[in-house]
């Protein structure tokens, strides 16, 4: 027996009886379509009361609904995460084949401008020994606390950063990733900005930004000394 669904000749009661007739001579059907049982619901006549049952499925079809909204984010997260593992590889790939401060800063520009789709990317040095004898300076003090705590950070910038590390770019950035560089005697920090104020937010995730900070400074550490 074929159940043939586009059949327009037919009534709505010989549809109907058409579909019993394959569900009886198919008993199997909702074991090979489980999805089609769940979408479904079967009606109990229980008055205005909600059988236990009822209830029961219910909650669990809610469930399910929330499980796999659940397991889609983490599919998405997912490929984003292996997304983000790819581009780095690509840029410790690009990295490794420049040898000077000025090449690793235009590798930086180029790769994070064209695969992370990065406005602005500036990279400002210090000399270490000169960070707390200067901290009075523009550079070593915007940053200081930056780099103490070594960790990247996320967020709007205030004018005066904005203007340090992105110049005539300031006024178009909306928020900016600050990535703290150790490569001994330098210290100093990747700025990543973006005109959208979003791309940045303070909840955003650093463990990225972490990682190419240690592959930065480390090209860094082999690279030669430019003038400071």
């Amino acid at each position: 027996m074929n159940l043939i669904h586009d059949d327009l000749d037919q009534s709505t009661d010989e549809r109907e009886q058409r579909i019993a007739e394959y569900l009886i001579a198919h008993p199997d059907f909702f074991d090979r379509q489980p999805d089609a049982l769940a979408a479904i619901d079967i009606p109990h006549p229980t008055g205005d009361a909600i059988s236990l049952i009822e209830r029961q499925v219910r909650t669990l079809r809610a469930q399910s609904t929330k499980y796999r909204h659940q397991l889609e984010e983490l599919v998405t997260v997912a490929r984003e995460n292996d997304g983000l593992a790819k581009r780095l590889h690509r840029l410790t790939l690009a990295l490794i084949e420049t040898h000077s401060f000025d090449e690793v800063l235009n590798t930086l520009q180029d790769e994070l401008r064209e695969q992370f789709k990065a406005d602005a990317v500036e990279m400002k040095l210090f000399a270490t020994e000169q960070i707390e004898a200067h901290a009075h300076e523009a550079g070593p003090a915007l940053f200081s606390d930056f780099l103490k705590r070594a960790r990247p950070n996320c967020g709007p910038l205030d004018k005066q950063k904005l203007e340090y590390l992105f110049g005539p770019q300031a006024g178009e950035t909306g928020s900016a990733a600050l990535i703290p560089l150790t490569a001994p005697p330098l210290a100093g920090v990747l700025a990543i900005g973006s005109r959208d104020p979003e791309r940045f937010h303070e909840g955003k995730s650093v463990d990225f930004l972490q990682r190419l900070a240690e592959v930065v400074s480390a090209k860094l550490q082999s690279a030669s000394s430019p003038g400071i």
